[in-house]
């Protein structure tokens, strides 16, 4: 069968422990070489063969898939972070189907959580943000009409931006054309949790020539929004006055 599995956000031992025992039972796997730590191929078996798919059509990457179900053997398609955000998962899946071989997906961290732990930021903050919003910029695959960032800018939510390194002109323009205010925090995460990871504070209005003198045009997440500063409320979960399942408000 097909095991589609989550690389992780980097760091070679932020893999899941499946998807390690996954890794390490393949007979063929096929990972994204321009995003995934290859330090995550070392425990494959010493005969298992390996695929860049950097270099591969779907057409490719589905005939080496073939080819090994033919042979009986379990392959892994390993993919970067968690494989059901922009892991081109689905077309894989279909095609799959089609043949009638079978397949099963094993989650990953996404980048997304790497970056949260890097810069030690909780993206739902009370009376900040309790919505997260997961985007890129338009560039040359273009987005739906109303999910332009000038459209999701307007909630005022905690905005991630993946694939969007390379268009922070566009980024700034469109978010202040939602609404967002010139000033608003904004944090770039280069490779969150590699050993060359790197963390740029920003604002909107700064961002552009920010990431153009740090040298940051790819493989960086954009994180958008007010959770980024210091004024947020405090959760009623753990507030002495707040009633729960398990305990009484204090009548103090």
């Amino acid at each position: 069968m097909v095991n589609f599995v989550g690389a992780g956000p980097g760091a070679e031992d932020l893999i899941t422990v499946r998807g390690q025992k996954l890794i390490e039972n393949a007979d063929v796997i096929i990972y994204a070489g321009s995003l995934v730590n290859p330090a995550l191929l070392q425990s494959a078996k010493e005969n298992c063969r390996i695929y860049n798919s950097a270099y591969m059509t779907l057409e490719e990457v589905i005939a080496v898939m073939e080819e090994a179900e033919v042979k009986g053997q379990m392959t892994v398609r390993l993919h970067t972070g968690d494989p059901a955000i922009y892991g081109a998962i689905r077309e894989q899946m279909d095609e799959l189907e089609k043949r009638e071989i079978t397949y099963a997906v094993c989650p990953g961290v996404s980048s997304l959580f790497g970056a949260a732990a890097s810069l030690r930021a909780e993206y739902t903050l009370p009376e900040v943000s309790q919505s997260v919003i997961i985007t890129r910029a338009e560039g040359r695959t273009p987005v739906p009409e109303k999910e332009k960032l000038s459209e999701l800018a307007g909630h005022q939510a905690t905005m991630i931006l993946f694939l969007s390194s390379g268009l922070s002109g566009k980024v700034k323009e469109e978010l202040l054309e939602g609404g967002y205010a010139p000033d608003t925090p904004v944090a770039v995460v280069y490779k969150a949790t590699w050993p060359e990871e790197k963390i740029l504070y920003t604002t909107i209005e700064k961002l552009p020539e920010d990431m153009k003198r740090e040298e940051i045009h790819k493989t960086a997440l954009i994180v958008v929004g007010h959770v980024l500063g210091d004024t947020y409320a405090k959760s009623k979960l753990y507030d002495a006055t707040f009633t729960t399942e398990f305990r009484e408000a204090s009548r103090k």
